[in-house]
């Protein structure tokens, strides 16, 4: 975490001037640029009893790639773990389920916006567990993104997956989650907005409805784009116990142009 900050320090000074494109389309999860994010969720506090507090640090590559004359872009995300998900509430930390989307993007006939389309993949990777579904997952995954605007752009990542095959005994997985972002340009490669994600899990009838304030800072360095922020989140709604009650999402996205 010390090195992470340091990094997010360094990418704040002596900066070179930053195009109005670039601060866009940081936060477009359909860009068309091959990026590399590093990300991390702090549990302050779940719903049920207990004080309980967790973790989860997240390595995501994305990828656009043509087949024919065909436009998609693979994203890749796998997790590290801190929940307190062991007997009596105990932490047990590990490698979470390896997730992965490949979307279609559509031409829209603007290039200030995206529209993708595609399947997610998720794959009983956890070290542990308790750490993970346990089981295959299928589903699907839509963005859109609007950039038209130099100074605010917004959009949303609809997913839906369900386990599929051999549950080894778990309940079948069934969750959605759309995640709605907007990001106003304040200038000087710094920006506000939010992106919490808003999660149903079908299978449990429990929800988590969180809402953020993010303050952010684009700057570029060669041919890389480093966007670093800070968000903290608090949930306005929430339902079942084991749902954050707050946290603190903060992470590096790069972007090599």
């Amino acid at each position: 975490m010390k090195r992470f900050a340091q990094i997010a320090v360094l990418c704040t000074i002596g900066a070179p001037v930053l195009a109005q494109s670039d601060a866009a389309q940081a936060n477009n999860p359909l860009a068309d640029i091959t990026a590399f994010n590093i990300q991390n969720y702090y549990f302050g506090e779940f719903t049920g009893p207990g004080d309980a507090t967790g973790n989860q640090f997240v390595l995501r590559y994305a990828k656009p790639v043509t087949i024919g004359d065909s436009n998609w872009l693979i994203r890749a995300s796998l997790p590290f773990n801190t929940l307190p998900v062991g007997a009596g509430g105990q932490e047990v930390s590990g490698i979470g389920d390896f997730d992965v989307f490949a979307a279609y993007q559509f031409d829209t006939g603007n290039p200030g916006v995206s529209f993708a389309l595609g399947p997610q993949v998720v794959a009983p990777t956890a070290s542990d567990d308790r750490l993970g579904a346990d089981q295959w997952q299928l589903g699907l995954a839509n963005v859109y993104f609007n950039a038209t605007s130099p100074v605010f752009q917004y959009g949303y990542l609809l997913t839906y997956r369900t386990g599929v095959g051999d549950t080894n005994g778990r309940q079948r997985a069934s969750l959605g989650a759309i995640q709605p972002f907007a990001f106003y340009q304040l200038g000087g490669g710094y920006y506000t907005g939010g992106a919490p994600i808003w999660t149903y899990d079908f299978a449990t009838d429990s929800y988590a409805v969180p809402l953020g304030l993010r303050l952010g800072k684009v700057t570029k360095r060669g041919n890389t784009v480093y966007n670093f922020f800070v968000e903290p989140q608090y949930s306005v709604f929430t339902k079942g116990a084991g749902q954050p009650k707050w946290q603190i999402y903060m992470a590096l996205n790069m972007q090599f142009q």
